[in-house]
């Protein structure tokens, strides 16, 4: 059952075509991966997702919710949670309080009892730091629990903003480039997550990722994008043996040297 329909969406900047009626689909429960050469459109079809951008043709619905309706903020609400290339944290607070920060959409006491430290707010705290203690004992986060995101190596924040998304409970998680920038170990650690996160949790992943190797340990699909349109779709092994794929990569001469070692083989 597809939880995220996307249906020939443009997006244009000006003269530039950043999205060219692009269709796909992500169904409930599968790691779902999006590939291409810098440029490609990737990260601007999370931004579409996202509301941040509005596409000029096509369609975009969440579990049936047709999110071009509504708001940036009122995405969230839905059950999407994302990160981002660049971490988008807040520096000068501990990891705990980033953390809470992901738990804004659950939120449901007003402004009053909020003043008054009713029982019911001090009630709905204590679930909101439950939530958030549960997120820090899956990532391995305790050591960093209390600690200034200023002062913590990017590999520590990049696993935060994983966590920050994680603790609003979403349905679907939008990954950008959770790879980048990670040592070997790191990124072994951000491929057992991402299975954990959807055979553990339940919860959909939809990924933009250049390292190909985590890329194929992890999806059960890929999009191959290259000037904002599909190239290919299938399983990892399909997509990147695909010459248009490969031609986007490396040129056409790989193609033919990819055609003569198979030649070679047989």
């Amino acid at each position: 059952m597809s939880l995220l329909e996307i249906e020939g969406v443009t997006l244009k900047f000006g003269g530039v075509t950043a999205v060219n009626n692009l269709t796909m689909s992500v169904n409930e429960g599968e790691v779902f991966a999006l590939v291409g050469p810098n440029g490609a459109g990737k990260s601007t079809v999370f931004n579409l997702i996202s509301r941040f951008y509005t596409p000029v043709s096509g369609s975009i619905k969440f579990d049936g919710v047709d999110l071009l309706k509504l708001a940036p903020h009122e995405v969230p609400s839905l059950g999407i949670a994302r990160t981002f290339q660049n971490i988008e944290l807040f520096h000068q607070a501990t990891v705990l309080q980033n953390l809470l920060v992901g738990r804004h959409r659950h939120r449901q006491s007003s402004l009053v009892p909020q003043l008054l430290h009713l029982p019911s707010v001090r009630a709905e705290e204590r679930a909101h730091r439950e939530a958030v203690e549960e997120v820090i004992d899956f990532l391995d986060l305790q050591p960093y629990r209390d600690k200034m995101i200023a002062g913590l190596p990017y590999g520590v924040r990049k696993v935060v903003e994983l966590g920050r998304a994680l603790a609003s409970k979403p349905r679907l998680l939008l990954l950008d480039e959770p790879a980048s920038g990670l040592s070997v170990e790191e990124t072994q650690n951000m491929r057992w997550w991402i299975d954990d996160i959807r055979r553990q949790m339940g919860i959909t992943v939809l990924m933009v990722e250049h390292d190909m190797g985590l890329v194929g340990k992890v999806s059960d699909r890929v999009l191959a994008l290259a000037d904002g349109a599909k190239l290919a779709e299938g399983t990892p092994p399909e997509v990147q043996s695909h010459p248009a794929v490969i031609e986007a990569y490396l040129g056409t001469s790989a193609i033919s040297k990819t055609a003569d070692a198979k030649g070679a083989r047989v």
